[in-house]
């Protein structure tokens, strides 16, 4: 039996590397060469395009394919429900707004969950080719190496991540800027919630604060934080859940988590 887990986890995770590889290099080949993206540039929120749907679509007849009973969730359709313990997660296009302007930070999202438990994680950027992956128990890797978040315990000497997620509310989001900015070193926006959680694994930023962002941006980020020695929770403090519509998530280097919940805990 032990085996036999073993042996099944090792085949998920090659099977979830190369799908979101063969899913970022589809975003690749269409990356900077469509004009008709340009339009979409007057929305900031909710922009969707076809290369969303696309990869969407691929993503999920490979996994139906692979898995064919295993629930699926995605950001473009949804929740496809077949009753098993276990649940793909699914961002097809990470950073649209990015993909659309040209930025190369945008990313694919995937993560598998076994009953209530992240199991495996992965973030592919492939503009700039960094592949993230995350098992529970056994670390995080950026392009096969191990990553720790940063050593960094005084909340001065920081760099933090802001976004608002799916917040449109920009009073609040103004606000969360201006408590936290003055009390760190420098505040980023990179425009994918893929790359700014795994970033923070990687230790090149030390906390990440976003609101009301949906599971499927942050599943694979969760993991990459905690098994490269970092914490994830709410504003209040409660562990992420992920079933959940929306949250308002930090994602820290641990030692600094408890002085950027103190500032956000009632925003």
């Amino acid at each position: 039996m032990f085996f036999r887990i073993c042996y099944t986890i090792i085949a998920m995770k090659q099977f979830i590397t190369k799908l979101t590889k063969d899913a970022g290099k589809i975003l690749l080949r269409h990356f900077r060469k469509d004009k008709s993206l340009v339009k979409l540039r007057k929305s900031v929120k909710g922009i969707t395009t076809k290369y969303d749907i696309m990869v969407d679509k691929f993503i999920i007849r490979e996994i139906t394919k692979k898995y064919p009973t295993h629930n699926i969730l995605t950001e473009e359709t949804g929740a496809i429900d077949k009753g098993s313990e276990y649940t793909w997660i699914v961002d097809s296009l990470d950073g649209t707004t990015s993909y659309a302007y040209g930025n190369p930070l945008f990313s694919v999202c995937v993560a598998l969950i076994k009953g209530d438990e992240l199991t495996i994680g992965t973030v592919y950027a492939p503009a700039i080719d960094e592949f993230y992956i995350a098992q529970k128990g056994k670390g995080a890797y950026f392009n096969n190496q191990k990553i720790h978040v940063s050593y960094i315990k005084e909340l001065r000497k920081s760099y933090v991540f802001l976004c608002d997620g799916g917040e449109t509310n920009r009073k609040r989001s103004g606000k969360i800027v201006f408590d936290l900015y003055h009390k760190v070193t420098d505040a980023r926006k990179l425009g994918s919630a893929g790359l700014e959680t795994a970033w923070i694994a990687a230790g090149r930023a030390d906390a990440y604060v976003t609101t009301k962002i949906r599971p499927w941006d942050v599943a694979p980020g969760v993991l990459l934080v905690e098994e490269a020695g970092g914490k994830v929770t709410e504003f209040k403090g409660r562990s992420w859940d992920w079933k959940k519509k929306q949250s308002d998530l930090i994602f820290s280097n641990k030692k600094l988590h408890n002085a950027v919940q103190n500032i956000v805990k009632d925003l």
